[in-house]
Formats: structure tokens, sequence, C-alpha cells
């Protein structure tokens, strides 16, 4: 790998323009992040000339690749008619229908810019819609920098938040409680005790923000019981699942249907959009037909709302033979790389579906956030490091997930497998 040279005097300016020399704190990691200079299929290329196999694809949003000319060109297409009108389009009457068409538990359509956004808009839809004021979240899941979700939990199994940021109120954390995931016991007692004001239960149903942690057999379905039986709206969190898991994402994965999704990331095929979908009912509390506002001058922009029509057209075409296909991919790659593992003293577990995995430094079986805070994080940066010197880049944190796309072909694969089996002689 050529020295980052460039990448460093980068990082020096950014530092004194940006807080931390970075938007977003997930990019950070020590001494300093490299400066990304363009990409394309299943590649990264640094300001210094480095190529990286990429297994962050944009945090997941990334699905058939950088750069996918099916996308770009219609988006290049609807450069020449316009970037933002502040009136309704003809294209997100389509979107709409496509999603309607795509997830289960979409009746009725509302578009925003981020996945943050779009949770922020289904939390008040939820409360504004039961007249509560409650929310129920659980440890580990993460829904955007607002301040409802920015909580984590108390003393207790079951307890109501605490800030995790400055400047989130402790009266807005004492609203939200915070419970333990895949732990049915701690659902029950808390909805025995709080359920008549819990206005809704949000979840990622595959925790994605944590590293890759799945749901229990039968949770995700105690969950829509739970909310059947008190009232509360049940909210999945899909900025991540949706459109990555399966055209209709965990919720047709899994065969439960919540009352509200959220959804980003690969629905935008690269460009900043999101959406709250579900039940006609509730969506009409949304203004301009009910009292619930949400609005926003970028929402169903002409350019970000073509790149989803092209991105869902694309997964309604390959969706048979691209899911069952990159399900294969991330197994073997999983599997290769637990393989190598077993050959050392180092102790790992993995976590994987679909195009998602994560490699736990740690000997316990992961299944919330408990024992994913169990992983050795200081060896994992020293994995992270030693695999981006052979030119292989994981997400820069051990509670992230890495993800697999269409344009990783067999010999990235083969060349990641050399790469760890490398690394680990440095572990």
């Amino acid at each position: 790998m050529a020295p980052s040279l460039k990448s460093a005097r980068l990082f020096e300016r950014a530092s004194s323009l940006m807080p931390g020399g970075v938007n977003s704190p997930v990019r950070m990691f020590d001494p300093y992040p490299f400066f990304t200079k363009k990409a394309g299929g299943s590649k990264l290329h640094d300001v210094d000339g480095n190529k990286y196999i990429d297994y962050c694809m944009g945090y997941g949003a990334i699905l058939f690749g950088h750069n996918y000319p099916p996308i770009l060109e219609v988006v290049k297409g609807q450069l020449d008619s316009g970037t933002v009108f502040g009136t309704p389009t003809e294209a997100e009457v389509r979107l709409a229908e496509l999603l309607t068409d795509s997830v289960p538990c979409a009746e009725m359509v509302r578009l925003s810019n981020s996945g943050a956004e779009a949770t922020m808009h289904a939390i008040r839809l939820a409360r504004g819609y039961t007249g509560r004021r409650r929310l129920v979240k659980f440890d580990g899941c993460y829904h955007g920098a607002h301040d409802s979700v920015l909580v984590k939990a108390g003393s207790g199994a079951a307890s109501f938040g605490v800030p995790t940021s400055r400047g989130v109120p402790e009266e807005t954390a004492k609203n939200t409680l915070v419970l333990p995931y895949n732990n049915v016991q701690a659902l029950h007692q808390a909805f025995e005790k709080e359920g008549h004001g819990v206005a809704a239960i949000i979840v990622e149903p595959i925790i994605g923000n944590m590293g890759v942690i799945l749901p229990s057999e039968g949770y995700l379905q105690e969950l829509r019981k739970v909310a059947n039986e008190t009232g509360a709206l049940l909210i999945f969190d899909e900025v991540i699942t949706g459109f990555r898991i399966g055209l209709g994402g965990a919720q047709e994965y899994y065969g439960v249907k919540p009352d509200l999704a959220t959804l980003g990331k690969v629905m935008g095929g690269g460009f900043p959009i999101s959406a709250i979908v579900g039940k006609r009912k509730i969506m009409e509390a949304f203004s301009p037909v009910g009292e619930v506002y949400a609005a926003g001058t970028f929402s169903g922009n002409p350019v970000s709302v073509t790149a989803a029509i092209a991105t869902l057209t694309e997964l309604e075409k390959e969706r048979s033979r691209l899911y069952r296909n990159l399900e294969k991919i991330t197994a073997g790659l999983t599997a290769n790389i637990m393989e190598l593992f077993a050959g050392t003293k180092i102790e790992v577990h993995a976590n994987s579906i679909a195009s998602m995995f994560t490699i736990f430094f740690t000997r316990k079986p992961v299944i919330n956030s408990e024992t994913a805070l169990s992983s050795d994080r200081s060896t994992f940066k020293k994995f992270h490091r030693a695999l981006m010197k052979r030119g292989v880049f994981f997400p820069p944190s051990q509670f992230e997930t890495c993800f697999v796309s269409a344009s990783h072909s067999e010999e990235d694969l083969q060349s990641t497998v050399e790469s760890v089996d490398s690394a680990l002689k440095e572990l």
C-alpha cells in the first residue's frame, strides 16, 4: 500500500474545519481515516492511489456495487429536467406504487431524506395516532441521531432510558423505555407495568448497528402479539434490512407484519432518500390529511426518487437470482474466515444473514448488546488495520456490519480470505 500522505494532510485540514475532522463519527478511526477519491463496483480508491475491497458499502446502502450503471444512467437523464421543484411529480407516485407492491405492511407512503428523519417522523406519527407518550426501544438498536432514541438502558433489566448524548433532555429520555433485545420475559414485565402508556415499540428486526444480531425464534412474533394486546404500534426500523434481506425486507423474511416501517439505504441506490410506510388508517394521521406534521424541502426530490425507482425495478427483475446468490456468497465467505480463525487461539464468533455479517472478537454467541459488548475491541482494531494494509476495508468499528454486494467477485472473495489469513499473523 502507498503511504497515506495526502489523507494525512487532508485530515489535518479537516480537523481545523470540522469537529474531529469528519462529518459523521463512524468515519473516524486511528490515527486518521483514508480519504476516498472514487469508487466503482466493489472497490474504493483513496487519494493516495490505494485500492480497497469494500465491505462497508456505504454502511449498507450499496447493494449492486458502487456507481451501478443502470441507476446512474436514469439519474443523469433526470438531471437535465431538474433537481428539486417543491411540487409533486409523477415519479413520486410511481415509487409509492413500487413500495406498496414490495413491502408487506405498506399501504401508504411518506417520503423523507434519511433513516434518522424517517424514524423521527414514524415515532411522532405513532404518538399522534395513539395519543400516548412512551416509546419502547431495545438496547443495541440504533434509530438515528434524534432525541427520543439517543437513549441507553439504565441500571435495571428494563428501565427508562438515560441520554447517550449531551444535549438530550432527561425528560425526553424518560419517555423511552429501553429493554434488552431477545428477552421475552423483560418484554412482558415491562408491558405489565407500563403497557397502557406505550405509543410504539420500535425495533431493528435484525440488529445491524451493533454488528449483526439476529432475532431469536419467535421473538418478533412476540413483539407483534404484545403490541396487539396493548394497543401499541409496532415499528420495524428496516433502514438497513429493507431491500437487503429480500425485496420485502425482514418483515417478509420472518413473516411478521408491523404497523409501520422505515426504509432507506439500499432503497436509494446510493442517493439520499428514505420512507415511512404502513397501514392506511395510521398513515392518514400525517398532515395534510391528519394532524401529525412531517415535511421536508427535499422529500421526494426527483433525483433521489428516480434513483429509487431504478433500484427497485432492478431488484424486482433480479430478485430470485440476486438474493439467493448474495446469501450463498456471504455464508461461504464467513465460513472461510471462521475456518482460518479456528487454527488460532483467538476467540471469535460470527453472525451472518443474507448479505450481512460481523466477526465478533468474543467466545460468546452474540444475541444482544451485552454479549456483543464482551468483544475485544483492541484486537478488532488490530485486525482492521492489518486488513487495510492488505487492501481490504471492513467498517472501522467492532459494532458495525460488513456488507457484501452483487459486485464482489470470486477474485475479491479469494483475495479477502488470503488477506485475513495473512492479517492473523499480526494479532
